[in-house]
């Protein structure tokens, strides 16, 4: 579970719902037409803009963020260092009979179990890397479009709500409440966008940026045990991915 998600979004709406409790009145911040107005309205807006397989993704994604464990540059180091081992142990041809759930490095193992020239395993890794960036870039915008929507139509209820309240001018006792509901839809749409949607797309961003990393790792130690099976070796060039503080060679 990556905790940093998960405060944040729970810090974020508690700090804001307590404040609302200290302010007094809660029951006016509660607008049931007006949540509809913009949780519908996005998600319509959203339906329209991409296709439902992109949307199921984007959300999958987002709920990855809160439980799939993150996976440093120093894990992946220790992994392309135990295969090197592996191979130097048993073989280049051993590495075919590696398990694991990584796709890619299931690949990189099947590339050195080939003998692969570096070029082709170069190439591989930028078609990898491009892949990747295209897939998540989709994934990203949906949450950036609702980051865009949400505001939109918390305005859109707002001059729905002016309308209404204009209508009841001649009963001034009538125009603060119906002003203050009206604002209410700019308030939904402002916390929707800057409190879950903007801040989730940021952290896909990042998350594809730790992947690309990841990506760098694996196919550099794929032509590292190519030219060179030393462990010890293939760690020292693959460390130069790590930061100095968090480089830690697990030799078991």
């Amino acid at each position: 579970m990556d905790i940093a998600t998960f405060f944040g979004i729970f810090a974020g709406f508690a700090l804001i719902i307590g404040a609302i409790f200290l302010g007094g009145a809660t029951d006016v911040f509660i607008n049931i037409p007006g949540m509809m107005i913009v949780l519908g309205g996005t998600i319509a807006s959203t339906c329209v803009n991409f296709p439902l397989s992109d949307i199921l993704k984007a959300f999958k994604a987002g709920f990855y963020i809160f439980t799939k464990k993150k996976v440093t540059p120093n894990q992946v180091v220790n992994s392309i260092v135990k295969i090197a081992e592996i191979s130097r142990r048993d073989g280049l041809l051993a590495l075919e009979n590696i398990e694991t759930d990584n796709k890619v490095l299931k690949k990189a193992c099947q590339l050195i179990a080939d003998n692969a020239d570096a070029n082709l395993i170069t190439e591989t890794l930028q078609i990898e890397i491009t892949s990747l960036r295209n897939r998540h870039a989709i994934i990203q915008d949906v949450f950036k479009k609702m980051g865009n929507y949400a505001p939109a139509f918390g305005m859109i209820g707002t001059l729905i709500g002016l309308v209404q309240m204009l209508t009841q001018l001649h009963d001034p006792k009538a125009i603060g409440p119906a002003m203050a509901v009206a604002i209410l839809t700019t308030f939904y749409g402002a916390l929707l966008a800057n409190l879950l949607f903007l801040p989730i797309a940021g952290k896909l961003k990042s998350r594809t940026m730790e992947e690309i990393l990841h990506l760098e790792i694996i196919f550099e130690g794929a032509k590292s045990i190519l030219e060179n099976n030393n462990p010890t070796f293939v760690y020292e060039k693959l460390s130069s991915f790590v930061a100095p503080g968090e480089r830690k060679y697990d030799r078991r």
